[in-house]
């Protein structure tokens, strides 16, 4: 036994306090041999900490420190087989509370943890796992190892999520692409690893692209020309013509987003950058099976998929399509809009006029399922020259208007055949389109389709009676309705019109006569063949000057009885010879009259 042993006082040992019975420098060297014994501990780190006790409350955690610290077992529900022994990370929060308690967190370890292997994985481009928590607005929020990121709808998959429920509750491996530590944000992406494997298959799709190769592919968007097919990292487009034989008026109606469909590569550019696909070209082209028993002259039955300036397509079968052509939908020699006779979606009959399977192309026609109006048996009695009858105004030109007796029988009124009395330039001066009008038949030939027609011929001609009111030298009491550069057009009474030339309008003033200017005119020419009135205002006062002068040499030789006989005789002289004047001076005024008029 040494020294100190046989010394130590054992039986006071249990009354003594802590450092009693020793000297202060004794006691000050047993605290430090007692702090050598323990770990040094910083706060706000993560340490190692042994398990030393478990009960229903808490987890009694030894970290090498002067006391023992307590985390709660919510904290520990991931390790059920938690025992004692058992090593675990926990976060340092205070060395001592109020109370002089340890305080340790392992959520806090965790967490803090978990932002050492998000910032190690952003640094280092590594992979991570995590699990998805819930939806949110524009993505989805990840846990990963405790710590909530955002994943972007964006950056879900290379091919739009239209349902991010789905993934929900799933595990997913992801990169970290964001860090902001100011908000403790964190945004991930799981695109970036399809991406890579993408490209991968990209590569592989370019690399053995060929004209004619079949390949499968997700439909990833659809617009109204097309839709926008996924090759598996190489996108594609199939135009809407490509999609089946039939007419569609958008993919929508035989696909759907997310489906898995074959397509055949048709064309695509040097840099393969724009793939062009087809589906239709997987089966056999209708025109291929069309039925022996269509030829032409034979009936058939579709439906209208489109309607054009031109004519209306008639669709026989799906790929299999008709033109009727507007002409060919009624008798009417008068073209007109086809949506007059057909809309689209219109189910219909049609007899086939062309067919050409070579060149996949028929006409059809809808007018020869009824008869011809022009070889009716009837139609030589029916619109024998001098019958009468109304019709409609379907179309105006310069020399006359076409008028429609029934479909298919047109006739043409000439714009001479308008009016007995007036002078029609333009037929629109007399009717408008789509006016009804009377007219009696003047010419028929059933072979080259044609009817010559009249209106004024419903009436007597005039003409017959007016060439004795308006007979050459008679004078009227008329209107000025126009003029131009040539004359005047002067309204006679009963409506009838006549003209006066530029020279015969000059009023006795020397002024010409103006619009709606009522004045005596005189006819200087009829003509009952040509339906012409040639007037003149200006023959009246000038022919009445011309009596006047005629008559005033007459009164003078009568009057100077009293004159000397030899100043007699050249007064008589100088008479006669100025009659002669003005007779020739009438004569050739009518001549040249006669000729302007012409």
């Amino acid at each position: 036994m040494s020294t100190e042993q046989e010394f130590f006082d054992w039986d006071n040992i249990g009354n003594k306090g802590f450092g009693e019975g020793y000297s202060a420098q004794e006691r000050e060297e047993m605290a430090k041999l007692y702090d050598e014994t323990l770990t040094s501990v910083d706060e706000k780190e993560v340490v190692k900490a042994t398990v030393v006790g478990i009960n229903d409350r808490d987890v009694i955690l030894n970290i090498g420190f002067k006391s023992d610290g307590l985390v709660s077992t919510s904290e520990f529900r991931d390790l059920p087989d938690l025992k004692i022994g058992d090593e675990v990370e926990v976060f340092v929060e205070e060395q001592e509370d109020a109370q002089g308690q340890l305080i340790l967190s392992r959520r806090k370890a965790k967490i803090v943890k978990a932002w050492e292997k998000i910032t190690g994985a952003h640094e280092n481009d590594e992979v991570l796992t995590g699990i998805v928590k819930r939806r949110t607005k524009g993505g989805l929020i990840v846990d990963l190892h405790g710590v909530e990121a955002f994943l972007p709808g964006s950056q879900i998959d290379v091919k739009p999520i239209r349902d991010f429920d789905v993934f929900v509750g799933k595990q997913m491996e992801m990169k970290v692409v964001k860090i902001n530590f100011a908000n403790d944000n964190v945004v991930v992406s799981h695109k970036v690893l399809i991406e890579k494997d993408l490209e991968k298959q990209k590569a592989k799709i370019l690399e053995n692209l060929e004209k004619g190769q079949v390949l499968e592919g997700v439909i990833k968007n659809m617009t109204n020309f097309g839709v926008f097919i996924d090759l598996g990292g190489v996108d594609g487009l199939l135009h809407i013509t490509d999609i089946s034989w039939g007419r569609i008026n958008h993919p929508e109606e035989v696909l759907e987003l997310d489906q898995k469909l074959n397509v055949v590569v048709l064309d695509f550019d040097d840099n393969k950058k724009r793939i062009s696909l087809g589906m239709k070209q997987l089966t056999p082209h209708p025109w291929d099976s069309l039925e022996g028993d269509i030829s032409i002259g034979s009936k058939v039955k579709g439906k209208i998929v489109n309607v054009a300036d031109y004519g209306a397509f008639l669709e026989i079968k799906p790929g299999v399509e008709g033109l009727i052509h507007v002409s060919e939908m009624s008798w009417s020699q008068h073209l007109r809009n086809p949506q007059d006779f057909i809309n689209v979606g219109d189910e219909l009959e049609a007899v086939v006029l062309t067919l050409d399977k070579d060149e996949r192309k028929m006409s059809l026609g809808i007018k020869q399922l009824t008869e011809d109006p022009w070889t009716k048996s009837d139609v030589l009695t029916k619109y024998a020259v001098g019958t009468k009858h109304k019709g409609i105004v379907r179309n105006l030109t310069n020399f006359g208007l076409f008028i429609e007796l029934e479909e298919g029988i047109d006739g043409l009124v000439h714009v001479s055949d308008l009016s007995w009395t007036k002078k029609i330039k333009h037929p629109s001066e007399f009717v408008k389109v789509n006016e009804e009008l009377e007219v009696q038949v003047l010419e028929l030939d059933v072979d080259n389709r044609r009817l010559a027609l009249g209106h004024k011929q419903l009436e007597e001609n005039p003409w017959d009676t007016f060439e004795s009111v308006f007979s050459v030298g008679s004078v009227h009491k008329s209107t000025v309705l126009s003029k131009n550069d040539k004359g005047a057009t002067i309204e006679l009474p009963y409506g009838i019109e006549g003209f006066a030339p530029t020279k015969h309008i000059i009023k006795e003033n020397n002024a010409q006569a103006e619009v709606g200017e009522t004045l005596e005119f005189k006819v200087i020419e009829f003509s009952k063949e040509d339906r012409r009135i040639i007037l003149s205002h200006t023959n009246i006062f000038n022919e009445e000057q011309a009596e006047e002068t005629a008559a005033r040499p007459k009164k003078a030789a009568k009057a100077p009885k009293k004159a000397a006989a030899p100043k007699q005789a050249p007064a008589e002289k100088s008479t006669l010879g100025d009659l002669e004047a003005l007779s020739a001076l009438k004569d050739q005024m009518n001549d040249d009259s006669k000729n302007d008029d012409k």
